[in-house]
């Protein structure tokens, strides 16, 4: 069996949405912008490309809930502080699907007792060109933000 390298290094930003994902979260939230895609990997019929730069762009007035599977490279801080700051100025929800590195700093700044999180069990299969490739080497979690306040842990 051949291993994808592109899943042991941080030059890979671009992970795919596995579509079964995406489709169970979407018949849950009914998203209206993919915040993060191409033109041949959207999962909603808006999106923001990287050439528009979604990190420049006010999402706050975007209507609908919106959907990220954000780069997952060095600015993926960047993008959970957007998500967390947005979601204080909107009513409709944010769902992010990210590495689950609770150890980070934008975790417990901007997710813990911030959004709702959900890990998911197993590792994911990004897909590539729309086929499933090898199991991430990290596990993933969606994060919701919502505006909403959870219990804070003192800890």
């Amino acid at each position: 069996m051949t291993i994808n390298s592109g899943l042991f290094t941080s030059n890979k930003q671009d992970w795919e949405t596995p579509t079964e994902l995406f489709n169970n979260l979407n018949e849950k939230y009914n998203f209206t912008y993919d915040l993060a895609a191409r033109s041949d990997n959207a999962k909603c019929k808006k999106f923001i490309s990287p050439e528009q730069n979604s990190l420049n762009v006010d999402w706050s007035l975007l209507e609908g809930n919106l959907f990220c599977n954000p780069p997952y490279g060095r600015e993926l801080s960047k993008w959970v502080q957007k998500a967390y700051e947005t979601s204080l100025e909107k009513s409709e929800q944010i769902v992010f699907i990210i590495p689950a590195r609770t150890d980070t700093s934008y975790w417990h700044d901007y997710i813990f007792n911030k959004a709702e999180v959900i890990f998911i069990r197993g590792r994911l299969k990004f897909e590539v060109d729309g086929i499933a490739k090898d199991a991430a080497p990290f596990p993933s979690a969606i994060v919701i933000f919502n505006g909403k306040s959870y219990l804070k842990n003192d800890l």
